[in-house]
């Protein structure tokens, strides 16, 4: 991404999701971040291991050195005890994160740790760029 000869900055971001259920979905974000306009990177996204303290120590570690965390939304969000931690952990580290529809056709729920002023956000690459941005 290159901005009158200088290379832009890119966003680190962390996905957080629903690895039963929406794996498919952070496949969906992974290729959108691979394309020449997008303003974000990757970091290391949610991993399917047992939820313990030790996970949460590796989660936090990765949640503080990105620059937001993006919470895909799927139809069963709200019974992904990870997706609520990782959200939880964004809000006690002071990590911005926002919630995103991850399906057009489908009731989407938001996490148990949002809080009720969260918006959940239509998934589009003009959404997705502003709210890496900082647009919410």
């Amino acid at each position: 991404m290159q901005t009158h000869g200088v290379t832009a900055i890119k966003k680190r971001v962390f996905i957080s999701f629903d690895y039963d259920n929406d794996v498919t979905l952070k496949t969906f974000l992974v290729g959108q971040a691979k394309l020449d306009d997008s303003p974000f990177d990757l970091a290391d996204w949610s991993i399917k291991e047992h939820i313990d303290d030790n996970w949460k120590a590796k989660a936090r570690t990765r949640i503080k050195a990105v620059d937001v965390v993006c919470v895909i939304c799927g139809n069963n969000t709200d019974t992904a005890v990870g997706v609520s931690a990782e959200v939880k952990i964004a809000q006690e580290e002071g990590i911005p994160y926002f919630l995103l529809n991850g399906y057009s056709d489908k009731t989407c729920i938001k996490p148990k740790a949002a809080l009720s002023s969260d918006k959940l956000y239509k998934w589009t690459w003009p959404n997705l760029k502003s709210l890496i941005g900082g647009g919410r």
